[in-house]
């Protein structure tokens, strides 16, 4: 999965490393050239078997952070696969509706490779301010509802992985090639879904 990387606690905007990439699509090209037999400095590695690096990248159902709308998001998202992405991980959402919504919008514009949702159970009440502020993302009415009941993380904990559970097997009915979680201190969390949805 090729990504840029998020930017530093300390910065304002992604500031790329001397030398580094300041969009994906720049690591993109390095693959790139790398598949065609050619080092960054352009000189062959002469590989007779050289390894074929196959890879996706990363979308935004609700948009990229940077991005200043969705629609400007799906063209930077269809150029890199263009560049040669052969599959989709998307950011956290929590609204199965967006996801479903950002498929259509892909294929409008020509992107067909498979688009795989990505899934994040919520493990810690404090996630319920967080996630919006840290990710961009929206928890829906019915999610914030239930985890502001929660006194406890255990509670929360609960409230997250019911409602993943649904939103997998939404996706799942729906007929996604596959579901990517987010296990981030919640890898307890995904073994009970999977448990559940498998």
């Amino acid at each position: 999965l090729v990504l840029r990387g998020d930017k530093a606690k300390h910065e304002r905007n992604f500031q790329p490393m001397e030398n580094g990439h300041a969009h994906a699509s720049e690591l993109q090209h390095q693959i790139n050239r790398w598949n065609r037999g050619k080092y960054l400095d352009g000189s062959e590695h002469g590989l007779s078997d050289k390894p074929f690096f196959s890879y996706g990248v990363a979308g935004y159902p609700e948009k990229h952070e940077e991005a200043p709308n969705l629609k400007t998001d799906l063209q930077w998202l269809k150029h890199k696969v263009d560049l040669g992405a052969e599959y989709i991980v998307t950011q956290m959402f929590f609204d199965n509706t967006k996801f479903f919504a950002f498929v259509e919008a892909c294929r409008k514009i020509g992107i067909n490779v498979p688009i795989i949702p990505g899934l994040k159970p919520i493990n810690m009440l404090n996630q319920v301010h967080v996630l919006p502020v840290v990710f961009h993302v929206d928890l829906p009415e019915a999610l914030s509802v239930e985890l502001l009941k929660c006194q406890t993380d255990a509670q929360a904990i609960e409230v997250g992985i019911e409602w993943c559970i649904y939103q997998a097997k939404e996706l799942m009915e729906a007929g996604v090639p596959n579901l990517h979680f987010y296990t981030m201190m919640a890898r307890h969390s995904v073994k009970q879904i999977a448990r559940q949805i498998f």
